[in-house]
């Protein structure tokens, strides 16, 4: 995205502001022309110093009262100019932010699964703070720099033309420098950008991964990748900060030349009579006035670039493309039956290595549907399709005879209770971990539900019991209590259907066999896919499907897969030889 669009999408979201803008624009032009009005005062009270008594203190007197109160407005006025222009900036910030989360919830998997969390982090939050401060600098400065700069010619040209004249011809050279440089800053400044957000992103995958690199000895690598990255992101931002730098120290020596082009001028003017010593003085202050904004400006542009090289990667984010839009049908939890028909249904996450092809399956109402197969074969792909965390590429799935892409993914996901592998435990407390599959639960519910899956007594002997915070990563508990919490959660809210993925795998054998008890129960009467690498959990599945290379090549019970001395033989014997 280049600057152009960039800055056209943030002025859509400055534009819902519009009345605080003008009113900063306004005030932004009452402090400028005071402040330009006052070294004409300064310079009536030089003229009224004539020499050795022929001072006129009353009209010396009387003019310092208007300086005072003009000096009083413009403060006053510029005051109320920064809260409008904090107003403007934070709320913009606060708007891009709610839209670009807003957005992330409707991203699908298939953009998110391959990206780096630290990269998005970094968009949203690093990313947008710079977007801040280069537009808080921006009104702060633009306004009153651009009303001063045509003010201050509108004074001069009514004092003394030719004068002006010379500032104006000086003047086209210091625009020039400034923006060729701020041209040529903006890709230095999304390089930089883009180089942090990949520094953020190893730091957040360092910090999250720090067992697996200590248990492997990989420090001193991990060291070298963040040397190598941290040394590229010095480098372009001293390239970005190098040559935006030299704006102001340019469009300095620039406004130099302008400063000695009024005052000789002015001089011969001064000797030739045309102009007063005080209106002399006025002009330098006017040629000091003029050329500040300049200066000012170029060091906002430097900002503005890093700001807006910033805001394009926001919104680049922003741009990307949501999931499939819902349709408004809606699949009530308490009225499903559980029949799920697969029909022909085809799909791959690169599309240039197929995964899923032309897979059928029927499961009837209540039924117990265990997948199994090596790793790689579509186990967890079929799961994800259930759920629609990704949609097919080809085929349907219909639950109860309704083609899934034409419910709600909500309604849809509520009808399932689905336990992993990974645990997945918010930073709340326990009581609001286990309530998030039925909020409405009541205390002796819950509690019946961690007796299920025998976690309570794990939990009332922590510190506050239920009321245990859990705090990010689960630290503190150990991997089969995290899993018996999310086996809790999921016996609480009762769903009608469930999805099981290697749900007992972190649990001690002992507590594993109560468990499997609990889920007989639980399964009875719902309609059940169980993905399982231990075939000894799976022998009472109704139907068992051996899946291999994103094909079920296997169907029935356990045995009859035993009978047809298949590949599920073949697998059974090398786990109980």
């Amino acid at each position: 995205m280049n600057s152009r669009e960039t800055t056209k999408k943030i002025f859509a979201y400055v534009r819902k502001y519009g009345i605080f803008v003008f009113f900063s624009f306004v005030l932004a032009a009452i402090s400028a022309l005071l402040s330009l009005y006052i070294p004409i005062l300064i310079g009536n009270v030089i003229d009224n110093i004539v020499g050795e008594n022929q001072v006129n203190f009353h009209q010396i007197h009387s003019i310092s009262i208007r300086i005072v109160i003009f000096i009083g407005i413009t403060a006053l006025s510029q005051w109320v100019m920064n809260l409008c222009n904090n107003k403007i900036t934070y709320h913009v910030v606060r708007d891009i932010r709610e839209d670009a989360f807003s957005h992330l919830q409707n991203l699908p998997l298939s953009y998110l699964d391959p990206k780096p969390q630290g990269e998005i982090v970094s968009k949203m939050i690093a990313d947008v703070e710079q977007l801040s401060e280069g537009l808080l600098l921006g009104f702060t400065q633009l306004f009153t720099g651009v009303v001063t700069i045509l003010g201050t010619l509108a004074f001069m040209v009514s004092l003394n033309p030719r004068i002006t004249l010379v500032v104006v011809c000086i003047t086209p050279l210091s625009l020039f420098v400034a923006g060729f440089i701020a041209r040529n800053t903006y890709h230095l400044f999304r390089v930089q950008s883009e180089t942090k957000g990949e520094q953020t992103s190893l730091i957040d995958e360092m910090i999250g991964n720090q067992k697996v690199v200590k248990a492997f000895s990989r420090e001193e690598k991990v060291i070298e990748q963040f040397r190598e990255i941290n040394e590229r992101l010095t480098k372009c931002s001293l390239k970005a900060i190098f040559f935006s730098s030299i704006t102001n120290p340019s469009t300095r020596f620039i406004n130099g030349l302008v400063y000695t082009g009024v005052g000789f001028a002015g001089a011969m003017a001064v000797l030739n009579g045309n102009l007063t010593v005080g209106m002399l003085s006025c002009f330098l202050s006017y040629a000091n006035q003029y050329t500040k904004p300049f200066n000012e400006i170029s060091g906002v542009i430097t900002e503005l670039q890093n700001a807006f090289a910033c805001a394009g990667r926001v919104f680049e984010f922003m741009e990307e493309e949501e999931q499939i839009p819902e349709k408004e049908a809606v699949l009530l939890s308490d009225q499903v039956k559980g029949m799920v028909e697969i029909k022909n249904v085809s799909f791959s996450y690169d599309k240039e290595k197929p995964l899923l092809k032309h897979l059928s399956l029927k499961v009837k109402p209540g039924q117990r549907v265990a997948i199994v197969g090596p790793t790689g074969c579509g186990k967890t792909t079929l799961i994800n399709l259930l759920m629609r965390f990704y949609d097919v590429d080809e085929g349907k799935i219909l639950i109860d005879g309704v083609d899934i892409q034409e419910i709600t993914r909500k309604s849809l996901r509520s009808c399932y209770g689905m336990v992993l592998q990974e645990t997945n435990l918010r930073n709340a407390t326990i009581r609001d971990n286990l309530l998030e599959g039925k909020p409405d639960a009541t205390e002796e519910e819950m509690i019946a539900a961690a007796k299920m899956a025998y976690a309570d007594g794990f939990i009332r002997r922590l510190p506050q019991g239920y009321d245990t915070v859990v705090k990010e990563g689960a630290e503190g508990l150990s991997d089969g209590q995290k899993q018996l919490l999310c086996i809790a959660r999921i016996m609480l809210s009762k769903p009608p259907m469930l999805i099981l993925d290697e749900a007992t795998s972190s649990i001690d054998t002992r507590t594993e066999m109560k468990i499997q008890s609990a889920f007989e129960k639980m399964m009875v009467g719902r309609t059940s896919f169980i993905v399982a690498h231990r075939l000894s959990t799976i022998k009472e599945a109704d139907v068992i499907l051996v899946m291999k290379d994103g094909n079920i090549i296997e169907q029935g019970n356990h045995e009859e897969l035993l009978g047809k001395k298949g590949f599920y033989y073949q697998l059974y014997e090398s786990q109980y030889q």
